[in-house]
């Protein structure tokens, strides 16, 4: 049975990963860590640690849902004892992301900014739209709860680069987060990813393409955050077959 380690285990789906991995049979949940007392029920025997290398130490496999100054610690103790990881952390930043990276060299790598099934198809059909639909305008929306620090979601900035690639262009040169006052017309190539937020809304985002005359919108809806720990406990299963390497929810689901 693999050994399972929580870490952001006191958050929204670090909660409902608990719960969820007590209904596993090949997965045991063998350590939470903790900054400070973790108040919940867990399993019997779980370790609660607020060292990050027991922690690593204790886990055959980690999931993380953290927040990225939690997980840049967490990367490095895992480059020093590689033990694979299935991160759905959003808001990394450029270095982070490249600690994620040399971890892959050394142990398989799940990440994704988004763990749900209905997610990892939109961004095919995001880009697929994108490359059809030439001429239409992309806008992207996306809403979350009042709690959520990161903006544009991860998710967001994720089906914006679907829709970039679909036509060949860089994101960081195309993308916009925001429009205030007399900013002239909109440019062509011009992707616009804008953030809402406010009462407990899970998450929905919408992908739009606009023309003259008709347009067409994709949207998901997240009604449960049990979507992304069922979708992390299934990434979890399958990565622990893989060989070492930096792999997308979309690998793990054969997309």
């Amino acid at each position: 049975m693999i050994k399972v380690g929580i870490y952001g285990a006191s958050g929204r789906v670090g909660r409902l990963l608990i719960e969820d991995l007590q209904c596993e049979t090949e997965l045991r949940l063998a350590a939470v860590f903790a900054r400070r007392e973790f108040n919940g029920t867990l399993p019997e025997g779980t370790l609660v640690t607020n060292d990050i290398d027991t922690f690593v130490n204790e886990s055959d496999l980690i999931i993380d849902f953290s927040l990225p100054e939690a997980m840049q610690p967490l990367l490095e103790s895992l480059l020093k004892t590689p033990k694979p990881l299935v991160s759905g952390t959003t808001g990394l930043s450029v270095h982070q992301l490249n600690l994620l990276k040399e971890l892959s060299a050394l142990a398989p790598v799940l990440y994704a900014t988004n763990m749900s099934l209905g997610v990892a198809m939109l961004n095919k059909l995001v880009n697929l739209a994108s490359k059809t639909l030439e001429g239409f305008d992309i806008e992207i929306v996306e809403m979350h709860h009042r709690h959520k620090k990161d903006a544009p979601s991860g998710t967001a900035l994720t089906l914006a680069e679907s829709a970039a690639a679909g036509r060949g262009l860089d994101l960081d040169k195309v993308r916009i987060s925001g429009r205030n006052g007399n900013i002239g017309e909109r440019s062509a190539d011009e992707i616009a990813v804008m953030a809402l937020r406010g009462g407990d809304i899970v998450g929905r985002h919408t992908v739009g393409f606009y023309n003259d005359g008709e347009f067409v919108e994709l949207n998901h809806t997240a009604t449960s955050r049990n979507t992304f720990s069922k979708g992390a406990i299934r990434a979890a299963k399958w990565l622990n077959t893989q060989q070492n390497g930096l792999y997308s929810i979309a690998d793990c689901l054969g997309l």
